[in-house]
């Protein structure tokens, strides 16, 4: 972790303070078995304890509640380096050998809990969370504190347990993780993100049916030596499991479901209430209750559609001294470094684990960690290639303004005179499948954007001159576009580049919106909103008329990236991502006129951080 030693950033840099907790317990004891809560549904359970456990303890207990099986049923036969725990190892070989009980939770409706999921990250799952933590808190293996954590779905599943206000969880580390559902993965920037909900829904009935011939494109869970969601201890025979893959029948279409909510404030057909709000964790929140549990928040820059943005709010939203936030050079999950500037690829998740477990020894352990010395916040700046440290986010800056201008060039001054460029917007263009968005649907992807280059072809963009010195881009850029179309609707996507002296087009960050969302309003409480504020509310929803002038405003996701001096910035503009969006609207690309004018100038807001000489 380059520059990881610098003791501005950290006391004690993560890797470091793994280094100085070596494996303090042999081996494990596994217990599995069914917790009843309170609507009578049995959920599968393991604890995994230090192996000593049956005579030491009482320890601190870390929570994982996921739907992608706590552990796997092994085939007769299977190869002895398979893990019956590939979705939980990371948790496991980092937490029990250095002291705590890892408590895995298959959710209600997978894996072999019984129940059936009415919706993704359905209500009456946080009610499950606290009666579990409720019976980890009364055994004898626990010390009566409790935490948790996970990547994405587990993740969230961290927030709402918190929200519950149980007296016993003291900490929780939601990584990857969103904090509004609707806006941070079904719907960023109002459009839907089809090549996840289609593709999770495929991964949730592989899963939730044990429907091995659906398994194949999903990498984690492929391996022909796992036989489905291992049965618990009293299972002997494997028909509860029966039962319980049964009653999953009923479990909800992703697609279907994601459909219904096509406005922040939509409803399931049968059910108005049940809105995007429900399977939100902000809906949640209580500045009250959540001041006395302790967050650490963490993602990467390349976290999918919006959950940075969701891990970013998070943080802004919680009142406690001891709110954490950390954003990496990583994807979904830090399987890898995603900076095109990186040294070596190498293994990211260490570095994650290495800070829960500093965070956790603190808050759950009461170990002298020195954590509670630091700022805050750290950031990675992309291009710089160093961690850096702040009390606030974003950090202190200045907005620095480009302009599109004739001949596509991108310019520092307000135009003076009268001008237009007219896109037809081509339903080719796309983003490869090597983008922020595929990990999300557990695609095995290792480097990001490197078929970048070229695809701004088929796209709107203004490149500026070289720059005279470098620049830091740190925070949540946004952009501004008076425009014309052709169709009553369509869908903005925008992006930053960095073009090096030889030519060559990198990747930055993009931004996601519906035109029809276009009106300002304000976001439903306890959301901050960081950049021109929309409330995706159908009431507020408003048609283009074609041919006339409108105005979008609207924010692109967060990143910290060093332009180098001689580099240029790019600003693209697409009506499409056809590899992973809707197409709004299909079948009609519209045409797009972008104006450049003193009363009408479209404009890329850049917040750039001052540099020391």
């Amino acid at each position: 972790m380059k520059n990881g030693s610098d003791t501005d950033t950290w006391r004690v840099p993560p890797l470091a303070y793994l280094d100085s907790r070596p494996l303090e317990h042999e081996g494990e004891r596994l217990i599995s078995q069914y917790v009843t809560v309170r609507d009578g549904t049995r959920l599968a359970v393991d604890v995994h304890l230090p192996g000593e456990a049956e005579n030491g303890g009482p320890f601190p207990a870390i929570m994982v509640l996921t739907p992608y099986y706590r552990r796997f049923a092994l085939r007769s036969g299977s190869r002895n380096d398979i893990d019956a725990c590939p979705t939980i190892a990371f948790y496991r070989d980092m937490f029990v050998p250095r002291g705590y009980a890892l408590v895995v939770v298959d959710v209600r409706g997978s894996g072999a809990s019984f129940g059936a999921r009415d919706g993704f990250r359905s209500p009456a799952e946080r009610l499950d969370h606290y009666d579990v933590a409720d019976w980890v808190a009364n055994q004898h293996w626990c010390s009566g504190d409790i935490g948790a954590t996970g990547i994405s779905y587990p993740g969230a599943a961290s927030d709402f347990l918190a929200s519950t206000n149980h007296p016993a969880v003291k900490a929780v580390a939601p990584l990857f993780a969103v904090w509004d559902t609707w806006l941070n993965h079904l719907y960023p920037g109002g459009v839907l993100l089809t090549c996840v909900t289609k593709s999770y829904g495929q991964l949730a009935e592989s899963l939730d049916q044990d429907n091995r011939a659906l398994i194949p494109p999903y990498a984690y869970f492929k391996d022909d030596d796992l036989a489905g969601p291992a049965p618990v201890d009293e299972d002997a025979d494997g028909s509860l499991l029966a039962k319980a893959l049964h009653e999953h029948k009923a479990n909800f279409d992703m697609q279907d479901f994601a459909q219904q909510l096509r406005f922040r404030d939509a409803g399931l057909t049968d059910n108005p209430d049940y809105t995007g709000a429900w399977i939100s964790p902000y809906h949640y929140a209580n500045r009250d209750t959540d001041a006395t549990t302790a967050y650490y928040s963490i993602s990467g820059w390349m976290d999918g559609g919006g959950y940075s943005t969701g891990t970013i709010q998070r943080y802004l939203w919680l009142d406690n001294p001891d709110t954490r936030l950390m954003l990496g050079p990583w994807d979904h999950g830090a399987r890898a470094n995603v900076s095109p500037w990186r040294e070596n690829n190498n293994p990211q998740q260490p570095i994650v684990g290495a800070a829960v477990l500093r965070f956790f020894d603190k808050h759950l352990s009461r170990r002298n960690t020195a954590i509670e010395g630091e700022k805050s916040v750290h950031y990675f700046t992309m291009g710089e290639e160093k961690w850096k440290a702040a009390d606030t986010w974003p950090p202190a800056g200045e907005d620095f303004t480009l302009y599109p201008a004739p001949s596509g060039e991108l310019a520092t001054t307000r135009p003076v005179e009268e001008g237009t460029d007219v896109y037809q917007g081509d339903y080719a263009c796309g983003t490869g499948m090597h983008s922020r968005y595929d990990r999300l649907y557990i695609q095995n992807v290792e480097t990001y954007y490197d078929d970048w280059d070229g695809r701004e072809d088929l796209m709107l963009s203004y490149t500026s001159d070289p720059l005279d010195t470098a620049m830091e881009v740190t925070g949540h850029p946004w952009v501004g576009l008076h425009f014309a179309a052709s169709e009553k609707d369509c869908s903005f996507f925008a992006y930053i580049a960095d073009v090096t002296p030889e030519g060559k087009s990198l990747y930055v960050t993009e931004g996601v919106f519906r035109a029809l969302h276009r009106k300002p309003g304000a976001h439903p409480d306890k959301i901050p909103e960081t950049g021109p504020p929309h409330s995706f509310r159908q009431a507020d929803a408003q048609l283009l008329v074609p041919g006339e002038p409108a105005e979008a405003r609207f924010e692109l996701l967060p990143t910290s990236y060093l332009f180098q001096a001689g580099h240029r910035i790019r600003f693209s503009i697409a009506l499409s991502d056809s590899d992973h969006f809707t197409r709004i609207p299909d079948g009609r690309p519209p045409e797009l006129t972008l104006f450049r004018a003193p009363d009408q100038a479209s404009q890329l807001v850049l917040p750039v951080v001052p540099r020391t000489p």
